[in-house]
This record gives structure tokens, sequence and C-alpha cells, in this order.
């Protein structure tokens, strides 16, 4: 049975249940069933949280001793709490739509490269006809000199280009494939690794293999990957330059 709490000198009458479920110390089941006098039911959303405590915020107000007021900032507080929550959870619902907007964007960026030659983290190069595949390093410091060592399928070193002094970012190498004696090298698969020094201290270098971008997945995270043709996938923001 419903009991009713009289507010006010006019006798205005609201239910216990939605002021237990205002004060908090109502149970789950009777706080999705609370309703005001006049039969409108609450619900624990806040939105709904939100309407019940504007209604029985307005009641107080209309139905309060002129001579004793009674004191309402508890309860302005609270709703004040419920539109810091309902703008939470709004904001979240905004952020979230965007993330999507953008995951969808990003793919139309990527499919765009199909067929197109990237420079992405690798340390493999391609000798065919007498050419090699593109390939490049990336720097994060300015190097006094860089150096790059080929090496062959048996982990012999066959040749050491030297690229000198250079800025920090992305570096294409444009390489004849010979050995140090200057013969052209035999068709195959090479490993390159590059040094990079400054004042005689080792800086971080990283070598970038050349691939063709053959199709786009979606990764586990969302994010759009690349299918190149060395057979490796790589996200849209490994790319560090495109040929």
């Amino acid at each position: 049975m419903t009991t009713n709490t009289t507010i006010g000198s006019n006798g205005t009458n609201v239910s216990q249940t939605l002021l237990d479920t205002m004060n908090g110390t109502s149970s789950t089941k009777s706080a999705t069933s609370a309703t005001s006098s006049t039969g409108s039911t609450s619900g624990t959303s806040a939105t709904d949280l939100q309407n019940t405590f504007l209604q029985l915020l307005v009641a107080q107000l209309k139905n309060q001793d002129p001579t004793n007021p009674m004191d309402s900032s508890q309860m302005t507080s609270q709703l004040a709490q419920i539109n810091t929550v309902s703008g939470i959870s709004q904001l979240n619902t905004t952020l979230s739509s965007l993330a999507t907007q953008m995951s969808a964007g990003q793919q139309s960026q990527a499919a765009l490269l199909i067929g197109s030659t990237v420079l992405a983290p690798g340390s493999s190069v391609t000798v065919a006809s007498g050419k090699a595949s593109s390939f490049g390093v990336q720097l994060a410091n300015a190097v006094g000199d860089l150096q790059v060592v080929v090496k062959n399928s048996a982990g012999q070193i066959v040749n050491t280009i030297d690229l000198g002094k250079q800025s920090a970012g992305t570096i294409p190498v444009g390489w004849t494939p010979t050995d140090t004696a200057g013969n052209t090298l035999p068709d195959g698969t090479y490993t390159i690794s590059a040094v990079g020094t400054i004042n005689g201290q080792q800086a971080t270098a990283t070598t970038l293999a050349g691939a063709t971008v053959q199709s786009v997945v979606s990764q586990s995270n969302g994010t759009p990957g690349l299918v190149l043709s060395n057979g490796t996938t790589v996200g849209l923001t490994s790319v560090a330059a495109i040929l």
C-alpha cells in the first residue's frame, strides 16, 4: 500500500514512494514504480529522475508555509547532479557518433591508396632485373651520418650505402643494386638496416620498405589496415610516405 506525505500548509499529498525515490532510499522495484499524486510514473533514467525532481520541487515551492519555508537546497543540488549525468551521457553518445564517422572517413581515404606505392616500416628489399624496390629511412632526430647496410639471404653484407648528414624525418633512398665492388647483385630478397650517429653516438633509425597497396581491411581495433604486396598489413598511420 502506498502512503502519502503532506507538503505545505495547503495539504498537498505526495506519495512516499516518490519521496523515497528522490532521497535515494527506495528499492529498485519501488524506484521504477514511483508515482506522484497526479498518477504520473517516474523511471530510473536521467531524464525520468530529472522530471520527477522538478515535479516534487514545484509542489514543494507552491505549498510551503511562507512563514516557515522549506530548505530546497539539497534537492536543487541533487537536480544539478542529475543534469550533469545527463549531459555526460549525451556527450558520450555524440563522441561515439563522431568516432564512427571518423572511422568511415579513414576507410574511404585508405581505399584511395589502392594501387599506390607506399613506404612503411619494413626491412626487405627486392631486386629484380637490376632494379631494387623502393625503400627509405625514418629518423627521429637529425644525424651527422647515416648508413644503410644491405645483406643477402645468407646474412652477408653485400653493400653499405652512406647517406651522410640527414635531417629528421622520412628519407626515401634511391639505390642501384650493386655490391661493394660495383657488380650488379643477383635477383632476390635482401635485408636492410640503418645506422645513424649523432656526435659519435648511435641514433634511432627505422628502415622503411616500399610496397604496393593491394587492398584495405578493418583491423581488430576498428582502424583501417593496408594489405601490401610484400605480404604485410600496416595501419594507415604507419605509412611514412606515398611514392
